[in-house]
């Protein structure tokens, strides 16, 4: 078994290489590029790279389906293809998005309805634990109410979420190796197998992208990786009953859904970019989680850069993630 697992992890990972360094070339032909709002000169990079991690993870997951039903004769694969299902929804949002152009895409009202039908495969096939451990509350089974609430607030939650963190080079990509790769460890100690590859293919088609898209970035994950990997992110949690695990792993992501509700999400991520690339405040407060990055960064040293943003940001994700592999653990 576990060399099937790497087996996938590997094809999704060489799928996604190849298939990346293709796009990066057709992209831009076709009008599909974005531009780097924290460089100087704001250049052109090719957008929406995002469906090639899509290609990458599905294929790994459908030789592990291929697997397990002619090799491994266990044909059982009902939740993995309803995450499947529900990827391919959210990655088509994503691309609805990407495709009406920045500032004239969805709707911030439309964006959570659309991400709300993405959560239908896994609420038909009552995919889960109605039992759930939660910090604070303690155990609660929820019964009848978890496929038709708790599933679908855990998928518009995650996907809109981690949607909103990002436009710096690698850190939608990293931020995601980080998180899969804390649920995928968690998922194997528990047994929870389904979890487990559903989690670690997804980084290897990651790490692949991640090669292409980290600074200087060469090509843009674009919404359709935001919503896929955030909607998978709730997927794996509620498949491998480790729901409070991945609440923990999302605490920037709540952090920025906070501060970006202080102007009703209507402030941009971005920041102010100086002549020699440097980066500063854009606005006079803190509207999001990669401005307090700036803030921070700015009164630890002089300059501050996007690589230093993308760092701080993802260190703090590393270490969430050590404390709650000790706790889990220990």
């Amino acid at each position: 078994m576990e060399f099937l697992i790497d087996l996938c992890v590997l094809i999704s990972f060489l799928a996604t290489m190849v298939i990346t360094q293709k796009w990066i070339r057709k992209a831009p032909e076709i009008g599909l590029h974005g531009y780097d709002m924290n460089k100087p000169g704001k250049p052109k990079v090719a957008e929406m790279g995002g469906i090639c991690v899509i290609f990458g993870f599905l294929l790994g997951m459908l030789i592990y389906i291929g697997f397990m039903t002619f090799y491994f004769h266990n044909p059982k694969c009902v939740d993995i293809l309803a995450v499947l299902c529900t990827v391919l929804m959210t990655c088509i949002i994503g691309m609805m998005d990407d495709l009406l152009g920045w500032k004239k895409g969805l709707s911030q009202w439309q964006k959570p309805i659309f991400t709300l039908f993405a959560a239908l495969p896994l609420m038909v096939v009552n995919t889960g634990h109605s039992t759930m451990t939660m910090p604070i509350v303690g155990t609660i089974d929820w019964g009848i109410f978890y496929p038709l609430l708790i599933v679908p607030i855990g998928i518009v939650g995650a996907s809109n979420a981690y949607n909103m963190l990002g436009g710096y080079n690698g850190l939608e990509a990293g931020m995601g190796v980080i998180i899969l790769s804390t649920l995928g460890y968690v998922g194997l100690l528990s047994g929870k197998t389904d979890a487990s590859v559903l989690a670690f293919v997804m980084v290897g088609a990651l790490l692949a992208f991640l090669y292409f898209n980290r600074y200087p970035a060469k090509v843009f994950p674009g919404d359709t990786l935001t919503y896929s990997v955030g909607a998978l992110i709730a997927c794996i949690a509620i498949v491998g009953n480790i729901q409070r695990i991945a609440v923990i792993l999302f605490i920037p992501y709540a952090i920025d859904s906070l501060l970006s509700l202080r102007k009703r999400f209507r402030a941009e991520a971005f920041a102010k970019v100086n002549d020699d690339g440097s980066l500063e405040q854009p606005y006079d407060k803190i509207y999001h989680l990669t401005h307090l990055a700036v803030a921070v960064l700015g009164r630890a040293k002089k300059m501050v850069y996007e690589r230093d943003v993308v760092a701080l940001i993802c260190g703090i994700e590393v270490v969430i993630s050590m404390i709650v592999l000790y706790i889990y653990v220990y």
